[in-house]
């Protein structure tokens, strides 16, 4: 039996643009309008515009949301400035990432967390359960969407249109336009691409407004196929892939993101795994001619020591480059072979990111 694949409130917008659907986290999402490395490219080097409506949109309240969410997230909530946000977190008793996600803190008393979308109903349902009664929690899958804006005209861009983006990079504000607050709405300084830019989570009704109004400024529509190649030139880890419920974050070089002082679901197990690591997280630049996927064998001395978990052709650098997790610390500069297809490619160990960010 077929599933119905779920809508965006952008859906429309993206077949009169031509777009080319697919299967996203249970939603039909734009790939691409006019390629992939176009689109990338365009990021790269003026201003981009992404539907991201299928990620979660979580609202938190209470006089004690932020401790209660320092129990459950590996991040130190309680720490966090109003106005501003953190990469997060939610781990199982394994130490395995259940869901890596994005807090924001607006008030003393409310936090929002935007979760993948897979992951969505997911971290909703795990949060209501873990988290005492007095902190509510609202799910607005449904009535929210959200926009990246993303490049180096971004700013300028928003600008244009009256938008207020005097924010420094992981702050977030009230969403304002031409001196008005759209009702319910976040200006989020963030993003997924390693270039300047911000995300727009607002209702529904207002997204085809402002995605016209992007458009018609100057930005590019681009899809997840895009996206995809932009956060891989990053590092930026993809949960499912670089991250999962069986690879932990210390496996996946993510340590930098968690707070060994607060008493989170699976600490025990990632202290362990501390003691004694798994795997290690390297970056693989393609040397031969090639397209890495995930799920290729990673090989030294023609010895399988691992395998990818993201891989592409970087339009940036025009080659392939490839994310891994290997049995053994791998030296920055030492060559490794990918086995694409059968074919043994050489690579070269490289620091993260593949491509200098340009986000702050």
């Amino acid at each position: 039996m077929e599933i119905e694949l779920k809508r965006t409130s952008l859906h429309a917008t993206h077949l009169q643009a031509g777009a080319k659907m697919l299967d996203f986290g249970g939603y039909d999402m734009p790939i691409e309008y006019q390629g992939v490395v176009a689109e990338h490219l365009a990021v790269r080097s003026e201003c981009g515009i992404f539907d991201v409506s299928h990620m979660g949109k979580l609202r938190l309240s209470g006089t004690e949301v932020a401790t209660e969410l320092n129990q459950v997230l590996v991040s130190n909530v309680a720490d966090l400035a109003i106005g501003t946000a953190q990469y997060s977190m939610l781990l199982n008793e394994t130490g395995g990432v259940v869901d890596d996600l994005l807090v924001y803190r607006t008030t003393e008393s409310e936090i929002w967390i935007v979760p993948n979308a897979s992951n969505a109903q997911l971290v909703f349902d795990t949060l209501r359960a873990l988290l005492a009664t007095s902190v509510v929690v609202e799910n607005l899958q449904d009535t929210h969407g959200i926009i990246a804006v993303q490049g180096p005209k971004s700013s300028e861009i928003l600008r244009s249109l009256g938008f207020d983006v005097e924010l420094d990079y992981m702050q977030v504000a009230e969403l304002v336009r031409s001196g008005e607050n759209l009702d319910s709405s976040l200006l989020c300084r963030s993003g997924y691409t390693g270039e300047l830019g911000f995300e727009l989570i607002t209702p529904n009704q207002n997204l085809e407004v402002l995605w016209r109004d992007l458009e018609a400024a100057g930005a590019i529509p681009a899809g997840l196929g895009a996206r995809d190649t932009l956060r891989t030139e990053m590092g930026y880890s993809l949960h499912g892939q670089d991250i999962s419920p069986n690879i932990s974050p210390i496996s996946a070089g993510l340590k930098w993101a968690i707070d060994f002082d607060s008493d989170f679901v699976g600490k025990a197990a990632l202290l362990e795994e501390i003691s004694a690591p798994r795997k290690f997280r390297c970056a693989l630049k393609l040397i031969d001619r090639g397209v890495p996927r995930s799920h290729m064998a990673v090989l030294s001395d023609g010895e399988v020591v691992g395998e990818t978990t993201s891989g592409t052709f970087s339009p940036t650098l025009k080659t392939g480059i490839a994310l891994a997790l290997v049995e053994q610390k791998l030296e920055l500069g030492s060559i490794v072979e990918i086995d694409v297809r059968g074919r043994a490619l050489k690579a070269e160990v490289v620091r993260l990111p593949f491509v200098q960010s340009n986000v702050r």
